[in-house]
């Protein structure tokens, strides 16, 4: 057994809001915040997987052509410790209001900039987030 961490592999979405927030979620047993998404299944394009996640877990319709890619960022994992983490994230815009379903135990908006108010990962908060504040200022 080889010592290097297992990675997950995950799509992420970013949602802004009207005050260009950031809508993180916490599952069910999780002390800190994520980007929605997860696990793309067997055959599904990364946003295929994307939508059905945002469909599952907080009831949104992902937008068809408003996915900015924002890059694939790596970190330690807060849900499975001793694995790390890769997230292929979009920056994307979607129908309806989110709300918590399935694993999801809670919804918040945070600034993209800290402090932000609220326990996040890491994944978050020092790669997807700066992502997507480094790319507004560059608008």
């Amino acid at each position: 057994m080889s010592n290097a961490a297992a990675t997950i592999h995950i799509v992420a979405a970013v949602i802004l809001d009207d005050c260009g927030q950031a809508l993180v979620v916490r599952k069910q047993g999780a002390s800190r915040f994520i980007q929605p998404g997860g696990k793309p299944e067997p055959g599904e394009t990364p946003l295929q997987a994307l939508a059905r996640e945002l469909d599952e877990e907080i009831g949104v319709k992902l937008r068809a052509g408003t996915a900015i890619a924002l890059g694939t960022f790596e970190d330690w994992a807060v849900n499975e410790p001793g694995h790390r983490v890769q997230a292929q994230a979009w920056w994307v815009q979607v129908h309806g209001t989110p709300q918590a379903r399935a694993e999801i135990a809670e919804l918040a908006w945070v600034p993209l900039q800290p402090p932000h108010g609220l326990p996040l990962a890491p994944l978050s908060e020092h790669h997807i987030l700066p992502a997507v504040a480094t790319r507004m200022t560059a608008r």
